[in-house]
């Protein structure tokens, strides 16, 4: 009892518990709050620190005090605005697929990306980013990822998780990272950011200049206006910054839309074009006709050997002739001559007069370089369809220099080059008499049977079929051309040099 008693005493020198509403004279179980006013603009809302402040020009917005929801954080009743999301950067590799619904060449690099408050900047690597964030002159790669639309693509790439971003101006862009908790953290990251900045754009093209009335959509003048009220259509939620979609998207609805507004008109006009088409086909000119009147040119290097010696009227083509003329008259002591490239582009020239039927001089000065001329006949044998030694005689020749007998093996070769046909075969002569020339200027232009048999045995044959090894093919190649040059005296009837 005398313990309860000193008890008693020191929870009486207490002073009285005093209740807020006792003092602000708010009902019990409210929240009590300041609002600001004019006779208080130096007060600040003690609620949160989320909460705005609204225009002093409006007149201040009553509060419920029945209970503290979301609505009170926020004066302009849209809702708490997320934190946005930042990622400082990471390596991933991206592509660029199109660009304003523009295809493009899709080309993957390693690339630093760092997702910022409202975009997507791209770096070549970290050092760049300090650099750019240092220097206020250098800005990096990036998108806008309002209204831009992240997710994961299996058809744009045959990579694993790629993700796929298409921004609101139809540019579309591919991330991509072996490790999938990497790229998925950035699909997250990405998604929720845009859905943020969507969110908020839409937010702010609601607001009105104006104070919208309670359960109603008619809005009141701000500043000294007449009392009538203003009835202002609130925005199609179309207007905001949405997801646009996809290029082909809009390519596949056009489509759509187009089929739908086919008539019978349409089908009527197609069968004409078709008609018309049938007709012209049917009527058309052959090649034969065209060929005649010149709008079809045969061209000399790719023609077959038979049809442009026809075409000439000779069994040795004229350019042949001409550029072995040009080489004996000025080339001969060469060195390395037909070893040595000529200038391509100046070969392609030459070839193009060739083709066209333009006429031309071999001893003008664009055609200074004898190396010209030894490309561009080289040129003319290697672009043949059949090559000069036709392909019915490859196995043939081929069996016919493995005969061990010299004497033996020049009387087949010969035989065998008796039943060439003419031009083949007059074409022939009139090369090896040229090639035995050129020997005969040996020590000056340094080329040997072997350097020349090097150069045209793979110029001259080669097998209808690529089958069987072609190093030995080479082989047999190299070795009928330089057996045929050394016997051609014996084999076309030549007479030594």
């Amino acid at each position: 009892m005398a313990g309860m008693r000193i008890t008693n005493q020191s929870v009486g020198k207490q002073p009285p518990l005093i209740l807020p509403h006792q003092v602000t004279g708010v009902a019990p179980g409210t929240v009590p709050m300041r609002i600001k006013t004019s006779q208080s603009s130096g007060d600040r809302l003690s609620q949160t620190k989320s909460m705005v402040l609204q225009d002093p020009d409006l007149p201040p917005r009553p509060i419920s005090r029945h209970r503290r929801n979301q609505s009170q954080h926020n004066i302009g009743g849209a809702g708490a605005v997320e934190t946005p999301v930042v990622l400082n950067g990471e390596y991933l590799n991206k592509a660029k697929i199109s660009e304003g619904g523009k295809k493009l060449r899709k080309n993957w690099t390693s690339t630093w990306v760092v997702l910022d408050t409202d975009k997507l900047l791209f770096y070549k690597d970290s050092k760049q980013e300090a650099l750019t964030n240092l220097k206020p002159g250098c800005s990096p790669d990036g998108m806008d990822l309002c209204g831009a639309v992240a997710e994961w693509t299996t058809e744009k790439s045959s990579r694993k998780n790629v993700l796929q971003i298409t921004t609101s101006s139809g540019s579309e862009f591919l991330l991509q990272a072996d490790n999938y908790h990497t790229i998925s953290k950035w699909h997250d990251a990405i998604k929720r950011t845009a859905d943020n900045l969507s969110k908020g754009a839409a937010r702010k093209a609601s607001d009105k200049p104006g104070i919208r009335r309670a359960n109603s959509t008619e809005y009141l003048p701000r500043h000294g206006l007449p009392s009538k009220t203003l009835s202002l259509p609130r925005p199609a939620p179309e207007s905001l910054c949405t997801k646009e979609p996809k290029p082909e998207h809009r390519r596949s609805l056009m489509f759509k839309s187009s089929k739908l507004t086919y008539s019978m008109s349409d089908s009527a006009d197609k069968n004409g074009v078709k008609n018309r088409l049938k007709k012209f086909i049917t009527r058309r000119p052959s090649m034969k006709t065209l060929q005649e009147k010149g709008i079809i040119k045969d061209r000399v290097f790719g023609c077959p050997l038979l049809a442009l010696c026809e075409r000439e009227g000779t069994t040795v083509p004229n350019f042949v002739r001409q550029c072995v003329e040009a080489v004996e008259k000025r080339g001969l002591e060469a060195d390395g001559i037909y070893r040595v490239s000529g200038n391509l582009a100046t070969i392609q020239k030459l070839r193009f007069l060739v083709d066209q039927e333009v006429e031309f001089n071999l001893d003008d000065s664009q055609w200074e370089d004898i190396h010209v001329v030894t490309g561009a006949l080289k040129m003319f044998f290697r672009e043949l369809p059949e090559p000069l030694f036709p392909f019915p005689f490859f196995e043939l020749f081929v069996e016919a220099i493995k005969t061990k007998e010299c004497k033996q093996k020049v009387q087949v070769m010969k035989k065998l080059v008796l039943q060439l046909p003419k031009p083949n075969q007059d074409t022939m002569r009139v090369l090896f008499r040229h090639l035995q020339t050129i020997l005969t200027c040996s020590q000056k232009n340094l080329m040997s049977t072997q350097g020349i048999s090097i150069v045209f045995g793979p110029t001259l044959m080669w097998p209808e079929l690529d089958c069987g090894n072609m190093a030995v093919n080479m082989v047999y190649q190299n070795q009928i051309v330089e057996f045929i040059l050394i016997e051609s005296p014996e084999i076309f009837g030549l007479q030594k040099k």
